[in-house]
């Protein structure tokens, strides 16, 4: 009987594994526990017009939950707001909803990732035109390098803020469901994570330290102020809640990151400037862009894939194994942060260039 549930169980995790393999192409992932609570971190300074806040979640990988850091990211056309994706119980499983662009915020589920996110559509700022303007009472706006704000006191009345959960139904999870114009929001028309956020998913997901059973709930890269930019990251001050070493999940005789293990280069957004021969030629760059970058993953999961058959047919000890195996997962972890920059310098070279107007009220930048 015993070896009978743990094929069972083998048979649950497999499937689950196989269907996080699959996320980027918007498959839902099921897992039979919750996420672990929101870390609680600083929010860093909005690094310049039309960047809109993207809050940091917990998504599932081969070794469970790990920490997506939080960033400003370029909206992909002006009037768009960003929907946070959100994990939900289902009954039997918790199920991961994808987060998506859209000209209204629609439902979260109820949670309080802070920074305008509070449960309910976003206080973080609003489109006037092309233009974002930035309410500083709850985002971390420099008014020197951006000056389209205002300063609105939002009431937070979530009465989860405290324990920081990141999830909706189950078990002490968030008691919430979508209004109608939340319902209206998820039935128009919506625009993928953009190549950089899923950048920042790989890049994420090829980083050790970010994987929960790691940090405990408290990951040093909580926040970064662009996509890839973890060098100049945020670390959370500490974790939202107490952390339950059960829901650790190893993959079984391997503990480090292939190139191979990571999702193939996510292609960009094309470019909507408005301007068609401006257009094609940002087209252009992002194919060659997007070549290059598929060049250089392939090439490294070849040399990966070649010095571990050359450790095999030497018979390698454990301890050079493990050697080889830590420098393919830094090898990973760099390719993944360096196309991530790469991807957010571009989308930031392609943005049209906005006209400064005089800054509307002065407030404190708000804090999660």
């Amino acid at each position: 009987m015993r070896r009978l549930r743990a094929f069972r169980w083998l048979i649950v995790m497999f499937a689950i594994l196989m269907m996080s393999a699959a996320s980027f192409a918007g498959v839902f992932i099921s897992v039979g526990f919750g996420p672990p609570a929101l870390p609680v971190y600083e929010q860093p300074v909005c690094p310049g017009d039309g960047y809109i806040w993207t809050p940091g979640y917990w998504a599932w990988g081969p070794y469970g939950y790990y920490w997506v850091p939080g960033t400003w990211v370029l909206a992909p056309q002006p009037g768009y707001l960003w929907t946070p994706p959100w994990w939900g119980w289902e009954g039997s499983a918790f199920i991961f909803h994808e987060g998506y662009w859209g000209p209204t915020v629609g439902f979260y589920g109820g949670i309080n990732y802070g920074f305008g996110y509070f449960g309910r559509g976003f206080e973080g700022g609003r489109w006037d035109h092309d233009r974002f303007y930035y309410n500083r009472s709850v985002t971390n706006v420099n008014v020197t390098n951006v000056r389209n704000v205002y300063n609105t006191t939002i009431i937070n009345n979530n009465s989860r803020t405290i324990n920081h959960v990141s999830y909706n139904g189950g078990a002490g999870g968030i008691e919430a469901r979508p209004n109608r114009e939340e319902e209206n929001a998820d039935r128009e028309r919506h625009i993928v994570a953009t190549g950089v956020q899923q950048h920042q998913v790989q890049a994420a997901l090829a980083n050790r330290d970010l994987r929960a059973s790691v940090n405990q709930g408290r990951p040093s890269i909580a926040a970064t102020p662009r996509p890839g930019a973890f060098n100049a990251a945020v670390p959370a001050r500490e974790a939202g809640g107490a952390y339950k070493p059960g829901n650790d999940v190893p993959r079984p005789g391997n503990s480090t990151f292939h190139a191979k293990d990571i999702p193939s280069v996510p292609r960009p957004n094309p470019p909507n400037t408005g301007n068609a021969r401006l257009d094609q030629k940002y087209q252009k760059q992002q194919d060659q862009m997007y070549a290059r970058q598929q060049q250089q993953h392939q090439k490294l999961q070849q040399q990966q894939e070649k010095q571990d058959q050359q450790l095999a047919r030497r018979n390698a000890g454990e301890a050079q194994r493990q050697q080889v195996e830590q420098r393919h997962e830094q090898q990973t972890f760099q390719m993944e942060q360096r196309h991530t920059q790469q991807a957010a310098q571009m989308q930031a070279r392609q943005q049209p260039r906005q006209q400064a107007r005089p800054p509307e009220e002065h407030g404190q930048p708000g804090k999660r």
